[in-house]
């Protein structure tokens, strides 16, 4: 029973993750440095079963002014961009049916079931969106008397 309900986890948790996401974030409070992502899910949405840490290929993320936009994949930083607009995202190992060559992300999908059948049905894997305050937050009690250098060299988007 246990090998059923892994390989319909799988299936099911592939074709749920196959539709492409919007990432967005609301205003940052003023005294928050980093919050989490949001995947936007509407009333009409039909990605309701879709994986919160599963970004797929071609999937939106939107950056407002003010913020800087970092995606996390198993604990590396893949892509950073602080430029506002919105972006896509393609160079995801999730794959879509819905980005790129439809022969190619179905041989693509069917590999991703046969994977995620060997975690039980699981992803195995984290990609998370994280957004991060780029104005001065004001009246911080903490911190240094002298200000600390801070230097981005990370590839930027575009």
């Amino acid at each position: 029973m246990g090998l059923i309900k892994a390989a319909v986890g799988a299936a099911g948790g592939v074709l749920a993750d196959q539709w492409k996401e919007f990432f967005y974030c609301e205003a940052i409070p003023r005294d928050t440095l980093v919050v989490k992502g949001q995947k936007r899910i509407t009333s009409r949405s039909s990605n309701t079963k879709g994986n919160d840490n599963i970004i797929s290929n071609g999937s939106g993320i939107a950056v407002a002014d003010g913020q800087a936009m970092i995606i996390v994949e198993q604990g590396k930083v893949v892509e950073y961009c602080e430029l506002p607009g919105e972006y896509t995202y393609d160079t995801s190992t999730e794959p879509s049916i819905f980005a790129g060559s439809f022969g190619q992300s179905i041989l693509n999908t069917f590999k991703l079931i046969g994977k995620r059948f060997t975690y039980g049905g699981d992803t195995g894997k984290d990609q998370r969106v994280y957004y991060f305050n780029m104005k001065e937050i004001m009246e911080n009690p903490f911190g240094t008397s002298d200000p600390v250098p801070f230097r981005i060299s990370l590839p930027h988007c575009g």
